[in-house]
């Protein structure tokens, strides 16, 4: 049995959560598939799906370092609505390049964050208040901006959101391109089981059976694999959306950010504990700042992704992304107290959220359906989980939260399983987490 368990995680706790999580995505979408008579999984729609809420995903990105650091931002969906209406206004009106206007909106969001950031960290107003003030604030200034009517954006920019991969190389019925990234994908996940068995026979650890190993790379290779075949072979001028392509990069190097930097380790420090953490040299009101301020930055990339999908900025853009983007921080492992949380968990649980979405969807459900549906499930997942922390069973949020050894006194000094190390590590070393 023991052996088994190594399958989803290796005896790592964090990684046995992201197995969790990603099978409980995997059959909400083959529940979807049976009750749709195989829509859910057909090219048309996935690429759809990723088109649809890459946007919410990337907000789930910057949301999940907030929530580590132990605030909240409700004005996230604002944010990236008058970024938005002051890019497509900037390229209407002042014929400003797209490719210039992406990062004119980078830095609009980065002074937006730089705004909150700063009542944030440095006066010391709750995140909850400055960002519900800013709620109101951005979104009386987007609907001013744009006078409450439509600003269309050029064909240049509506890649970003609606362009796909192009068209290279010999005729093979897929998108080369799309094929590509999935090779890519596959060899990354074979050479981190062999890098991490390797790196833990030098060290002396406890290695899983070969075959566990084997069984682990197979069902993320299978995944993968069936993925890729899919995006690869959609209908003709389709394949892997820009959007999409845009995720995964930021993914790749947030999940770095988070777990082999030391800016990344502090952020895990301040949210568990931030008296503990200044006590080791961190600095919390700056990673305060930074972690507010980069929120911003990631909501200005989803306004303008969203607005050169739907081809104008309107006045009702940025309606309750905040509440996707959190819901999905939450279902995908976070914890309400700070210091616990994962990028790759906060993806998985906004596709959670996406699916549902877009299941209930196809089956003819209303709107007011899939909002209740999407309630229900958030509350019952979190409420599953804390009654089974309570009854000293089985719980995601346990796992996270009770530490490995010694008592509350050291909990600075003592790294909770999928959290970051102490931050006296952090400060003094910079050493890396292992995974």
């Amino acid at each position: 049995m023991s052996d088994l368990k190594k399958i989803f995680g290796t005896g790592n706790t964090s990684k046995l959560r992201q197995f969790g999580i990603l099978f409980s995505l995997i059959l909400i979408v083959a529940l979807f598939q049976w009750l749709t008579g195989g829509l859910t999984l057909s090219s048309t729609n996935l690429i759809a799906v990723v088109s649809q809420y890459s946007y919410i995903l990337i907000l789930a990105i910057g949301m999940v370092m907030v929530i580590i650091a132990g605030h909240i931002d409700l004005s996230v969906g604002s944010v990236a609505a008058i970024t938005g209406v002051v890019v497509a206004r900037a390229m209407a009106e002042f014929n400003l390049p797209w490719p210039l206007a992406i990062v004119f909106g980078i830095v609009v969001g980065a002074a937006i964050g730089a705004w909150q950031g700063f009542w944030v960290a440095y006066v010391g107003v709750p995140a909850f208040i400055v960002t519900l003030a800013g709620m109101m604030l951005f979104r009386g200034g987007q609907v001013f901006i744009g006078n409450g009517n439509t600003v269309p954006v050029p064909d240049g920019f509506r890649a970003i959101g609606s362009g796909f991969l192009p068209e290279v190389g010999p005729e093979t019925g897929y998108n080369n391109l799309t094929l590509l990234i999935g090779l890519i994908a596959i060899v990354t996940i074979i050479w981190r089981e062999l890098r991490s068995r390797a790196v833990q026979r030098q060290m002396g650890s406890e290695i899983a059976p070969a075959w566990v190993a084997g069984i682990r790379v197979a069902l993320l290779v299978g995944i993968v694999v069936v993925a890729t075949l899919l995006f690869a072979g959609g209908r003709v001028g389709t394949s892997f959306p820009i959007s999409g392509l845009i995720l995964v990069v930021l993914v790749i190097v947030y999940s770095f950010i988070t777990r082999r930097t030391v800016f990344g380790r502090h952020v895990y420090a301040v949210g568990g504990n931030s008296r503990a953490a200044e006590l080791s040299g961190v600095n919390s009101k700056r990673i305060n700042f930074f972690v507010m301020m980069n929120m911003s930055i990631l909501a200005a990339l989803a306004g303008m992704i969203y607005v050169a999908r739907a081809g104008a900025s309107g006045p009702n853009d940025g309606t309750g992304w905040e509440l996707d983007a959190i819901a999905s921080v939450f279902i995908g492992g976070a914890a309400v107290a700070g210091g616990v949380g994962t990028v790759i968990g906060s993806i998985i649980g906004g596709l959670v959220m996406a699916f549902l979405n877009n299941g209930l969807q196809l089956m003819g459900a209303g709107a007011d359906t899939v909002q209740i549906v999407k309630g229900l499930v958030l509350l019952v997942a979190v409420a599953i989980d804390v009654y089974n922390k309570k009854q000293n069973r089985f719980s995601i949020i346990g796992i996270f939260t009770s530490k490995r050894g010694g008592n509350a006194s050291v909990a600075a000094t003592t790294p909770t399983s999928g959290a970051a190390p102490s931050a006296t590590a952090s400060a003094e070393t910079g050493a890396p987490a292992k995974d």
